[in-house]
């Protein structure tokens, strides 16, 4: 299982600084800490009427690009589902030398900027798809996956295709070339004696297929996967 430290994750953003002459709240500099435990939290200006101590003066904001935003968004919810901790660090916020000698940003053209452990990173919005967060995140599957090598007697393979693809545990199918004709990769659900589950889905559901002579089925006791689920 993955450590506390391999699950924490860095999140760079670059806001743009304007200046308004509305209302506005004091603002408040430092991170915002994203993950499951403390909750994903994003800090806002409440509206000039909620505020008892605005003043109308010309005053500094930051507004954190749509496109931006949607990335943090992502990361926040993949973030959430598999258990892992965000820090997000708002790079227009901080000093400029200090942003100069963040070994971690040198060379950044683009930002947002998501950077994992073992220095892996997504750097512009257009590298933030789900595909790619989540191979940032891979996490413990909550279903059981199990592999099945069958050997089929020669015919209609279109069919065998058919019949195998029917059954909603068959996630993938491939023809193969060697000792064994065709391999399977099956998916349960909240299996609880999964090794039962499995292999009795083998030998009554597909060695009950006319053509199949036999199976062998590997069961693994522990998977981790990179991709969205």
């Amino acid at each position: 299982m993955a450590d506390e430290k391999s699950r924490e994750l860095s999140l760079y953003v670059q806001s743009k600084k304007v200046v308004t002459s509305f209302y506005r709240p004091p603002s408040h500099s430092g991170d915002v800490r994203y993950g499951p435990e403390s909750g994903i939290t994003v800090t806002m200006g409440r509206p000039p009427h909620l505020e008892s101590d605005a003043s109308p003066a010309a005053d500094e904001a930051f507004f954190l690009s749509d496109d931006q935003a949607r990335c943090v968004a992502m990361v926040e919810e993949v973030a959430t589902k598999r258990g892992y901790a965000v820090k997000v660090t708002d790079v227009a916020k901080v000093g400029r030398l200090e942003r100069l000698v963040t070994e971690r940003l040198r060379g950044v053209q683009n930002f947002p900027v998501l950077i994992g452990p073992g220095d892996q990173r997504l750097e512009g919005c257009e590298a933030f798809t789900d595909e790619r967060i989540a191979e940032m995140m891979p996490a413990e599957m909550t279903s059981l996956r199990a592999f099945t090598y069958l050997k089929v007697r020669g015919g209609d393979l279109v069919r065998i295709r058919e019949i195998l693809l029917a059954f909603r545990e068959v996630r993938e199918l491939h023809l193969l070339t060697g000792d064994w004709d065709v391999f399977v990769v099956l998916e349960f659900d909240g299996a609880r004696n999964k090794k039962r589950q499995v292999l009795d889905f083998v030998t009554e559901r597909i060695r009950g297929i006319p053509e199949v002579l036999d199976t062998s089925t590997l069961v693994p006791e522990y998977s981790v996967s990179k991709f969205p689920f």
